[in-house]
């Protein structure tokens, strides 16, 4: 009997075998490591010449049409920032470049993991996207209503999520999925600690922080940089839903969330959020006992500062032009703020621009929501969807007949680099401190909501290992924390401490 190399190629995905195969590529070549990023030495940047990442990040933002993979479920408002002093000494970009400055926004909240139609009672860090609309272009602040994520690689994003959303056998999300891809990753201690607490289900948009997560650059007109990371504090107060609340809402309204903002703001009463930065110096980074680019970290101990606050106050008169519509990327940035060397970062910096030009189409900045107020002047052409008015031969720099030049002030800013190129994990891992901090400096009802939220979905995984891989992680994080868990999900405590020895 004749069995063809594909068929053979093709059974592998269906062997009960426990035998490892190799991980490749889709042209076929081995994967080498699958779990860190290419960078230029243990502290610089992410690499373009990482085929393995970029060829994840692509496939995995092409998975969805015409929803978003990630962020599906979302509410927006336009609104304003002003900003409350004169930030020039650190940072030239234009928002914080004079006491008073007003800038447009747009915000658009949203869930993360839940798909467009998903009650929004459900557990789910929520995403807090601002564009501002500068006279130097769009600048998107694109972050979460938690300060950390799950992990710190841009590699095991597609990893992450693909254990979050349903299964693809079954089309249903699943504890013993995404426990058994955490289980792997001690990184995501931290946010899962935040994300079932009852600031997993927020009370509203309103009523929730926002937060960049990721460190990024403040540079001066004199090219001199400061690490920054930026926090919206709500003037409304952060409101979570308690374990009881979720269940009495839900079974009457799904919507509430949205349904807020369209009340309130319709109102006329328009929330305000404050936004702070925490700043380091390039001197700082090394003096702490986690790395402060690693984008599972909090920053600790830092001074903030406010710089100004936000104010939502027009509803979009069209969901779809304007909310659905809005492309938000990482990467659209502008004159005093660049990327910092977080590899989560890095790699979003990459894979939000590529989903917009996906999603969207190649003149997505053309629509009006995400039009800049400036003029833009490029040889970008063409595509689908063009609206751009282009009357010149000339579609190409440089030429005689058209002066349309680089400018020099705005290179991106110098970085000193050190090391080899490898593929490795950062040396300052600390996975559960923070963790424990966090757990330590809640209520002891929101102690008890957390142990009781967590529980509910630990207790549902079935292999006894990543049951208590997972618990030794919460205990390391804080003894209390993973004695109380382990109780509740009836598991083995002389097993729990045995693992965390070993770790």
């Amino acid at each position: 009997m004749h069995i063809s190399k594909s068929f053979l190629v093709l059974s592998l995905a269906f062997t009960s075998s426990t035998q490892a195969t190799i991980l490749t590529r889709d042209n076929g070549a081995p994967v080498g490591d699958n779990q860190n990023s290419l960078t230029a030495g243990s502290e610089g940047s992410v690499l373009l010449q990482d085929v393995h990442l970029i060829q994840k990040l692509q496939r995995f933002a092409r998975e969805r049409i015409p929803e978003r993979v990630v962020h599906p479920r979302g509410a927006g408002a336009h609104g304003e920032f002003v900003a409350n002093g004169d930030y020039s000494e650190l940072t030239r970009s234009a928002p914080f470049s004079e006491k008073g400055k007003v800038t447009p926004v747009f915000v658009r909240f949203s869930s993360v993991i839940h798909s467009k139609g998903s009650p929004e009672t459900l557990r789910d860090p929520r995403g807090f996207a601002t564009k501002f609309y500068t006279e130097e272009g769009n600048w998107d602040l694109v972050g979460n209503n938690l300060p950390v994520f799950f992990i710190r690689d841009a590699m095991k994003f597609p990893d992450m999520v693909h254990s979050l959303k349903p299964s693809p056998v079954t089309n249903l999300q699943d504890p013993n999925r995404f426990f058994d891809f955490f289980s792997h990753e001690p990184s995501a201690t931290h946010m899962l600690t935040q994300v079932y607490s009852n600031l997993g289900t927020p009370a509203s948009y309103r009523e929730m922080d926002g937060w960049g997560v990721h460190a990024y650059k403040w540079v001066n007109e004199h090219n001199q940089v400061q690490y920054v990371k930026f926090n919206w504090k709500s003037q409304q107060g952060v409101k979570g839903l308690t374990p009881d609340q979720v269940v009495e809402i839900q079974g009457n309204n799904f919507n509430h969330m949205t349904e807020d903002l369209y009340r309130e703001i319709g109102a006329g009463n328009f929330p305000k959020w404050d936004l702070y930065v925490k700043v380091l110096s390039p001197d700082q980074l090394d003096s702490f006992e986690y790395h402060p680019l690693d984008a599972t970290k909090m920053w600790l101990d830092v001074p903030e500062t406010k710089v100004g606050t936000m104010t939502l106050n027009r509803l979009p008169d069209n969901f779809f032009q304007e909310t659905e519509q809005a492309a938000f990327a990482p990467s659209n940035l502008i004159p005093g703020i660049e990327p910092s060397e977080d590899r989560l970062l890095q790699g979003r910096i990459f894979s939000y621009a590529d989903t917009q030009l996906y999603r969207l189409g190649a003149n997505h900045s053309q629509l009006p929501i995400n039009r800049a107020t400036v003029e833009v002047r490029n040889h970008n052409q063409e595509g689908a969807a063009n609206m751009s008015v282009a009357s010149s031969e000339v579609n190409y720099q440089a030429s005689r007949q058209l002066d349309l030049a680089d400018d020099n002030q705005y290179r991106a800013v110098n970085t000193a680099l050190a090391g080899t190129v490898q593929q490795g994990a950062i040396d300052k891992q600390d996975n559960f401190s923070q963790a424990g901090i966090f757990y330590r400096g809640l209520s002891k009802q929101d102690q008890q909501d957390l142990i009781s939220n967590l529980s509910g979905d630990l207790s549902k995984v079935k292999d006894s290992k990543v049951k208590h891989k997972m618990l030794s992680y919460f205990y390391l994080a804080d003894k209390q924390y993973g004695e109380r868990l382990t109780r509740a999900v009836a598991g083995d405590l002389s097993k729990v401490q045995k693992i965390s020895k070993s770790l």
